[in-house]
C-alpha cells in the first residue's frame, strides 16, 4: 500500500520512474504489484507537480508487441478526470449553458484504447501516434452499433476499447494459459499479456477471444438539471454491462458546442472521465441469499446500506463458495466494501462480529436436495430441481436468440403452460401465449414470431444452447467446422479429445452429456431448421446473405428465405447467390466484397417484392430475375 506521507515526499522524477516501472509490470509482465487505485494516486500526484509532464499523455498506454507506428488522422486525446461526484457536478455546471443542456453518459472501459481504420488497428499511444497491432485482429470481435462481427470483416472506422467480456473470461479463459503456462489472474492481465505477444499462434490455438467495443455502443442521456437525481440509475445501467470498467465518461451531446470549447494539450474540454477511485466503506453483513445460475449457486450479501460514489449499496456479490471460505465471511461480520475497477461493488475484507453465523447453506433452497461443494462452486446436482432447470432453460433461450423471453415470462410459462424444454417453447401457439399474465394479442404475436424465427438456427448456436459444461459459442463453432451434430453424438471421449479446443479433461464430460441427453437433443433437432457449419453449410441450394439494419430480426428474414428455397449464410464468398441489403448499407464491408466478387446485390424491398411472385429460386432464370444468382 502506498503511504500518503511517502507520496507527498516524492519528487517529479521519482514519480515518473515509479509510473514507468508499474506500466511495465502491468503491460509487459502481466504481474502488477499495486492496485489500479494506487496507480491512479501516483498519476494524480504527478499531475499536481507538473500537469504538462510528457508521461501523462502515455498513462495507461499499453506496452505492446507491434509492427510499427501509426499516426492518427484525428488525435485520440486522454480525458480530464473527476474523482468525486461533487467534482463531476462542478464540471457539468461549468459547461452547461442552461438546465436543459444534455450530457451523454457512457462506460469507461478498462482495456486498451484503439482505433480501426477498416484495415489497420492501432493503439491510442500518446494520442497522436499509436502502435500497429493489426496482427491481433484475428482474435477480435467487434461490438458496434451496426452489429457484432469479426473485426477483420468490418470495413468502416471504429474507435473503442479492446477488452475481455466478463462472461468470456469466466468461460473461455478458465482454461487459457499465457506463454509461461499460467492462467491469467483477471481480464485486464489477459488483455495486457496478449497485447504483448509477438506471435498470437498460442492464443489462436486456445480459442482466445478479445472484444473491441465501440465507444458509441452504450450511451444514456441526462440533463444538467437532472444529473444528480439520475446519477444512481445511470450507474446501475453501466453496472449491468458485461465489460471490465473503471468509471464512466460524461460528454456534451452537442458536438459542435463541444468542439468549440477546444482542447488542452492533454484532453478535450467537452468530455470528462469519472473514475471509481476505490472508495471504501464499512458495513455489517445482515444475510446472504443464494441465487441460481445455470450451473451453480451464487451468494449475494445483504448489508446495512452505505453510500459509495454517489449511489447507495445494499447488496454485494460474494462471487462463490470458495471466496466465502477463504475470507471466513459470516453473518454478523463487519465487512469493508469497495467499488473500484469494475463497477460492481465487492467485499475487500471481513472482521469477525460479536455474534457470528455461517452463511453457507447445506440444502438447495428450491428442491431441498443436499448441495455439493464442487469448489470453487456450490452446486445442486438434482436433475429435477425446478430452479436449476429454469436457469438452464433461460440460458438456452438466450443462446438460441429469443430476446423477448426474459426470466419473469419464462417463470410464467413453466408455471402456467408446463414448459420444461426448448422444444416445449417452440411448440407453443399464440393462444398459449395469451394465457400468460400481461400478454395481449399484439405482444403474444410478437413473441410467437420471434420464437418461430429462432427455429432457423446454425448448428453451433443449438450446441451452445445445450448448456454442456465448457461449450460456449466459440468452442461450439470450432467443433462443428469439422463435425455435424449427429457425428458429434457418435464420437467417444478419445475422439472428442482430439478435437481442437476440447482436450482430455473436457472430453469425458461432453461424451457423458451427449449420450445421456441423446433423446432430448434428437427431439430438439427434429423441430428446428439447422444450418450446418461443416463445409460452410453447403446444401446445394442457392445461398443468400443479409446485411444492414432491418425492420425485423435478421432470423425472421432468414426463415422467410428458407421457406422460399434458399440457404442463409453469414458471409459473402464468390459462391454466394444473392446479397440482400437493407437501408443505407451500400458501403458496408459485405456490399463492397460482393461488388468485387460479382455477387448480385438487391435491396430488401426488391427482394420482398420478388417473393410475391412465389417463384422457386431453383426454377427461376434470366438476367433480370432476382433469383438468378450471380451476375455474369
Amino acid at each position: 500500500m502506498i503511504d500518503s506521507s511517502e507520496l507527498l515526499a516524492m519528487d517529479e522524477a521519482h514519480l515518473a520512474s515509479l509510473i514507468k516501472y508499474h506500466n511495465r509490470k502491468y503491460w509487459v509482465e502481466a504481474d502488477p504489484e499495486i492496485s489500479d487505485e494506487e496507480y491512479d494516486l501516483l498519476v494524480r500526484r504527478l499531475e499536481e507537480l507538473n500537469p504538462d509532464h510528457p508521461l501523462l499523455s502515455q498513462v495507461n498506454a499499453p506496452i505492446v508487441a507491434s509492427s510499427g507506428k501509426v499516426v492518427h488522422r484525428d488525435p485520440m486525446l486522454s480525458l480530464d478526470k473527476a474523482y468525486s461526484l461533487d467534482a463531476l457536478l462542478e464540471w457539468v455546471a461549468k459547461y452547461a449553458r442552461s438546465g436543459q443542456e444534455i450530457f451523454l453518459v457512457q462506460p469507461k472501459y478498462d482495456g486498451v484504447s484503439a482505433i480501426w481504420s477498416g484495415e489497420v488497428l492501432a493503439t491510442r499511444g500518446d494520442g497522436e501516434t499509436g502502435e500497429n497491432i493489426t496482427d491481433k485482429v484475428p482474435l477480435i470481435e467487434l461490438e458496434h452499433p451496426s452489429g457484432t462481427f469479426p473485426l477483420e470483416t468490418f470495413r468502416g472506422q471504429a474507435r473503442g476499447e479492446i477488452v475481455i467480456r466478463g462472461d468470456d473470461f469466466k468461460t473461455l479463459y478458465a482454461g487459457i494459459r499465457n506463454k509461461n503456462g499460467r492462467l491469467y489472474k483477471n481480464s485486464r492481465n489477459a488483455v495486457a499479456g496478449i497485447m504483448g505477444l509477438k506471435n498470437i499462434a498460442l492464443m489462436k490455438l486456445q480459442h482466445a477471444k478479445l472484444t473491441f467495443v465501440d465507444y458509441s455502443l452504450h450511451s444514456w442521456e441526462t440533463s444538467s438539471r437532472d444529473f444528480r437525481a439520475d446519477w444512481p440509475s445511470l450507474l446501475e445501467k453501466v453496472e449491468s454491462l458485461p465489460y471490465p470498467m473503471d468509471g464512466v465518461v460524461v460528454k456534451l451531446k452537442d458536438e459542435a458546442y463541444s468542439r468549440s470549447l477546444g482542447t488542452t494539450a492533454h484532453h478535450p474540454r467537452g468530455q470528462i472521465a469519472f473514475k471509481f477511485s476505490g472508495v471504501r466503506q464499512k458495513s455489517r453483513l445482515l444475510s446472504v441469499v443464494w441465487s441460481f445460475g445455470k450451473t451453480a449457486l451464487t451468494p449475494v450479501a445483504e448489508i446495512e446500506p452505505v453510500d459509495i460514489s454517489g449511489t447507495t449499496i445494499r447488496h454485494v456479490s460474494l462471487h462463490n463458495l470458495q471466496n466465502i471460505l477463504d475470507r471466513d465471511i459470516q453473518i454478523g461480520d463487519t465487512v469493508t466494501v469497495e467499488r473500484a475497477g469494475d463497477v460492481i461493488p465487492y467485499i475487500v475484507e471481513s472482521e469477525p462480529g460479536e455474534s457470528r453465523k455461517s452463511c453457507v447453506i447445506e440444502h438447495c433452497p428450491s428442491c431441498g436436495a443436499a448441495l455439493v461443494r464442487d469448489l470453487p462452486e456450490l452446486r445442486c446436482v438434482n436433475p429435477d430441481c425446478p430452479e436449476t432447470r429454469l436457469m438452464r432453460l433461460l440460458a438456452a433461450v438466450r443462446n438460441i436468440g429469443i430476446e423477448r423471453l426474459g426470466e419473469p415470462n419464462l417463470r410464467r410459462m413453466t408455471a402456467v403452460l408446463g414448459v420444461k424444454t426448448l422444444r416445449d417453447i417452440f411448440n407453443l401457439t399464440v393462444s398459449d401465449l395469451r394465457k400468460l399474465e400481461g400478454f395481449q394479442e399484439l405482444s403474444a404475436n410478437n413473441l410467437y414470431r420471434e420464437i418461430q424465427a429462432a427455429r432457423n438456427v446454425p448448428d453451433w448456436q443449438l450446441l451452445a444452447s445445450l448448456n454442456i459444461k465448457g461449450i460456449g459459442p466459440t468452442l461450439a463453432k470450432s467443433i462443428l467446422r469439422n463435425h455435424t451434430l449427429s457425428e458429434l453424438e457418435a464420437l467417444n471421449s478419445e475422439q472428442l479429445a482430439e478435437i481442437d479446443g476440447i482436450g482430455p479433461e473436457r472430453a469425458g464430460v461432453i461424451e457423458s452429456e451427449l449420450r445421456s441427453r441423446k433423446e432430448e437433443i434428437d427431439s430438439l433437432i427434429s423441430c428446428v431448421n439447422l444450418r450446418s457449419t461443416k463445409n460452410g453449410g453447403t446444401s446445394g441450394k442457392p445461398t443468400i446473405c443479409f446485411t444492414g439494419k432491418m425492420p425485423e430480426k435478421r432470423s425472421w428474414y432468414e426463415k422467410l428465405a428458407m421457406d422460399h428455397g434458399y440457404e442463409p449464410v453469414d458471409s459473402v464468398t464468390g459462391s454466394l447467390s444473392l446479397l440482400v441489403s437493407a437501408g443505407e448499407d451500400a458501403g458496408s464491408s459485405k456490399a463492397q466484397k460482393a461488388a468485387k466478387l460479382g455477387v448480385r446485390t438487391v435491396s430488401l424491398e426488391e427482394w420482398l417484392s420478388s417473393l410475391k411472385s412465389e417463384k422457386s429460386p431453383e426454377s427461376s432464370s434470366g438476367d433480370g430475375d432476382l433469383f438468378s444468382g450471380r451476375n455474369v
